[in-house]
């Protein structure tokens, strides 16, 4: 999967789940305690979580893909040093 892809799906999984908050912010109060607990546990959660990665997730790419080249540099000594 190419990265426009994945940015797409982000991107649509952010306008999706920001949908209901604005019925939240929206709609009468008395309505609101109903559904309070699925915008704050599920809705608000996924959007943060998109956000962040549409925003920082290069950073998070690059710290992964460093901490797993570390990993197989010392795990190469390691064996080397057994030998």
């Amino acid at each position: 999967m190419n990265q426009g892809t994945k940015r797409w799906i982000f991107r649509w999984i952010h306008i999706v789940f920001s949908i209901p908050i604005l019925g939240y912010i929206y709609d009468s109060p008395a309505d609101t305690p109903n559904y309070a607990w699925a915008i704050r546990d599920v809705f608000l959660p996924a959007l943060l979580i998109s956000g962040l990665w549409m925003w920082k997730g290069h950073v998070v790419r690059r710290l992964i893909s460093q901490r797993s080249a570390n990993k197989t540099t010392r795990m190469k000594r390691a064996q080397e040093l057994e030998a």
